[in-house]
């Protein structure tokens, strides 16, 4: 392993301007890995050929402003979600019209998650809602949906791979797990019976909130109002006989390198593709330090019946380069889950948790130790602002900021 990643390189031929489309948010590669779709800043969504290089498709109004996310929900179907406060649903053997356009957020959306059991679709937005969509019901006037979850300060959302988890981070340092998942329930969280927010290296209980500035992907840095961070409401989440509560909460502000008194938002977070651990980028609120974070979780039995039972331990991280301030950069595992792919500057930097890309069960430390630098590659003019690994082959794909898309591969 450590040989075919330290081999990958700058493919011949293989720079895929996108530069009249403004920057790139978010690659995405369709699941069997013969579609590769570029998420562009001017409402376009653009479709390649990853292994011949050769352009499909622009959607040249996929969306009325900038495309942020996209999310594959089987080989032909995909998701897009934009600053226009819409998501819209697209079919690859039909692409002159989308399938529907999903309306339901009150501002930016974000980013998309899929859960293949339900087949329900779940999005989140700067809105701060978490918003549930029955594609089994959809029509070309849209899906059925509700309002599943509310926080101040919402950046990211994720589900586990399993979907028995969902991961919210903040701008304002915390991140929020439902454990049990089940989608079926819509949440509100003021009455929840347990909220807790602490240091993952400590036992103590904290209940403070603060005001953090809120980025956009792809976007300046925008300041958010202070205030709570959840709203009082009075729905509960739904009881279990002999067990915790299904969608249980639990708030963690996990620990962070640098100067702990600065604050941190969490601008990208990524799922380790087992369920082994969660991969972090951090800011300082004062936009001066950039890291990369895993921590690995730890379950264990809770300490009541309501109580939640899982912690994140810090166990490796390296700094970044902290160019294009204000910028999000997303991050990515490879699909076996030894590398990660890192913008850095004007490239990428493939990271493993040791030099022999072993996987993280078989190496992993007693205390926080540095991820190490497998293989750094460059080919762009501008700041880097995602990557992604192909599910299929060994193949990445970066985009930046002046909008050129660069693959990578093996050459021996």
């Amino acid at each position: 392993m450590t040989g075919l990643y330290s081999s990958i390189q700058p493919a011949d031929s293989v720079h895929l301007s996108t530069r009249t489309h403004g920057a790139v948010f978010n690659l995405e590669y369709s699941p069997d890995g013969s579609v590769l779709t570029v998420a562009c800043e001017q409402t376009e969504v653009l479709l390649f050929d990853p292994i011949s290089s050769k352009h499909i498709k622009t959607l040249s109004e996929a969306h009325e402003d900038c495309v942020n996310n996209i999310r594959f929900l089987d080989n032909r179907l995909f998701a897009t979600c934009s600053d226009d406060t819409t998501i819209a649903l697209w079919d690859l053997r039909k692409l002159n019209t989308k399938v529907c356009t999903l309306h339901g957020h009150t501002s930016w959306v974000k980013n998309i998650e899929y859960d293949t059991n339900t087949r329900l679709l779940v999005t989140s937005g700067f809105d701060g809602n978490v918003i549930i969509w029955d594609t089994n019901r959809c029509t070309e006037d849209g899906c059925p949906h509700k309002k599943f979850f509310h926080t101040r300060f919402l950046m990211r959302m994720r589900l586990t791979p399993d979907c028995s988890k969902m991961l919210i981070s903040t701008s304002s340092g915390y991140l929020l797990i439902l454990h049990d998942l089940d989608l079926n329930k819509s949440l509100e969280v003021g009455s929840y019976p347990i909220l807790r927010a602490r240091r993952t290296t400590s036992n103590s209980d904290t209940t403070s909130t603060g005001s953090s500035g809120s980025r956009a992907a792809g976007s300046p840095c925008q300041q958010n109002d202070s205030g709570a961070l959840f709203e009082k409401h009075t729905s509960r989440p739904s009881q279990r006989e002999g067990g915790s509560p299904r969608n249980s909460l639990e708030v963690l502000t996990p620990e962070v390198p640098g100067e702990r008194d600065r604050g941190n938002c969490i601008t990208s977070l990524q799922l380790h593709p087992k369920g082994w651990a969660t991969l972090l980028r951090c800011s300082s609120n004062t936009d001066d330090q950039e890291w990369t974070c895993v921590y690995e979780f730890q379950e264990g039995a809770p300490v009541r019946p309501v109580s939640p039972r899982c912690s994140l331990r810090l166990t490796h991280c390296i700094e970044e380069a902290n160019v294009g301030r204000g910028y999000i950069k997303e991050l990515c595992f490879s699909p076996d889950g030894r590398m990660i792919s890192s913008p850095h500057g004007y490239g990428i930097r493939l990271l493993g948790f040791d030099a022999q890309c072993s996987e993280l069960v078989d190496c992993l430390p007693k205390e926080a130790s540095p991820l190490q630098e497998i293989r750094s590659l460059y080919s762009h003019n501008d700041v880097v602002l995602t990557t992604k690994f192909s599910p299929t082959h060994c193949q990445i794909a970066s985009g930046c900021l002046s909008g050129r898309v660069s693959l990578y591969q093996p050459k021996f």
